[in-house]
């Protein structure tokens, strides 16, 4: 096994670059077979920092397809889990389980270790590598990563393979912690930033005035009777009540391929770029974001549970947003700013009194055919003459 130096080195530039944890396991697996550690298959899972997953799970089996998994929060712990000795592993804190499955006079106290020794598996360890990470689960004492390894060879794991594999994920987990590290700053920043906005901060625009304008079709929400349903649910309710809201209005925008820039108290302002697809194909997707805002809503409606009425206007119109950090240099925000952010509001609020609840300006309108009704000419911030605005039938 003298090539396990080989590996470490592997382990040591991926830690350096960006890989791809789970394919980067399955080539580690595959180097260490080549150095004659008797692996056949071999299973890793990590805790992370991300508001749908949980964690996630590699599995990986010689001449079988790599197996990656997603747990999400919501997920409930299946049986096979509960009784599953990596969770028994962690639960216990203990430093490694190892079961011999080869003639073994005892029954396996695990439903796993029994099917890998019906399967012709004859040695089976576990092995967890901790370090500190922020994590969402507090079911579990420690982070990092947790591995376990089986083999087929017909005398196990050898002396020699057991000290292979116990120098080799201590590398592991090197590699792992610096990219499950970049995932989670990634996720952070796309999370509260935005993917387009997330993305320039990571890539070095945070000082104090950094940033650019971007020509878009906006797409302004904002909820009707906000401060009265505040005040009727109570603050937990309301909050609840509030992320509802954003699932039908900033919901619809990422589901068309728009982006969410800002949230502003209870007001959504989304963009759908121009960029390379031009005006039409983003004002087709503002639109459908518009059409599937209301489908959500009358969806909540109709739901019988709730109490009251969940009521919003939306402004669809095209201009130029500029975007940035923009407060002390000690403490920044990346916010959006301009006379078509203030534009978007005033449409959205002519809502309210023009009979329909989505408005558009008249380059939008154009993209919908006999669905503009004109409702009108207004004065709007930025425009020296009135502009007429147009509802979405």
């Amino acid at each position: 096994m003298a090539k396990i130096d080989d590996i470490e080195d592997w382990l040591i530039g991926q830690a350096l670059g960006s890989p791809n944890l789970a394919e980067m396991f399955a080539q580690m697996c595959e180097r260490m077979r080549k150095c004659d550690v008797p692996i056949d298959r071999a299973m890793m899972a990590w805790s992370t920092l991300h508001p749908l997953i949980e964690a996630e799970v590699v599995v990986w089996e010689s001449g079988s397809e790599l197996q990656h998994d997603l747990i999400a929060h919501s997920e409930e712990e299946t049986e096979e889990w509960l009784k599953s000795p990596v969770r028994a592993v962690l639960v216990n804190q203990e430093p490694r389980f190892r079961r011999r499955l080869a003639k073994s006079n005892a029954p396996q106290e695990f439903p796993l270790l029994t099917r890998l020794s019906e399967s012709g598996y004859t040695d089976y360890l576990v092995l967890p590598t901790r370090f500190d990470l922020p994590v969402t689960n507090d079911d579990y004492p420690t982070t990092g990563i947790i591995v376990s390894w089986s083999t087929q060879h017909e005398t196990g794991f050898s002396d020699e393979a057991l000290s292979a594999i116990e120098y080799i994920q201590k590398r592991l987990a090197l590699a792992a912690r610096a990219t499950i590290e970049s995932q989670i700053s990634r996720t952070i920043a796309e999370t509260y930033l935005g993917k387009n906005a997330g993305n320039k901060v990571l890539s070095g625009q945070i000082r104090h005035g950094d940033g650019e304008t971007l020509d878009a079709v906006i797409y302004y929400s904002d909820m009707r009777r906000s401060t009265a349903i505040a005040e009727a649910l109570g603050p937990d309710a309301y909050l609840n009540w509030l992320n509802t809201y954003f699932e039908a209005t900033a919901g619809a925008v990422l589901d068309h391929q728009g982006e969410v820039l800002d949230f502003i108290g209870d007001a959504v302002l989304g963009v759908f770029p121009l960029g390379t697809q031009g005006l039409d194909k983003a004002g087709a997707r503002a639109i459908k974001a518009a059409d599937e805002t209301r489908r959500r809503l009358k969806a909540i409606n109709d739901d019988q549970s709730n109490v009251m009425d969940m009521q919003a206007g939306v402004a669809l119109s095209v201009g130029s947003v500029m975007f940035g950090n923009i407060g002390v240099p000690s403490r920044l925000t990346f916010s959006v700013i301009g006379q078509t952010v203030h534009a978007a509001a005033r449409i959205e609020s002519l809502t309210k009194t023009a009979g329909s609840d989505v408005l558009m300006t008249e380059d939008v309108a154009r993209l919908c055919g006999a669905r503009a009704k004109p409702v009108g000419s207004f004065e709007l911030s930025g425009f020296t003459d009135p502009q007429p605005l147009f509802a979405l039938a």
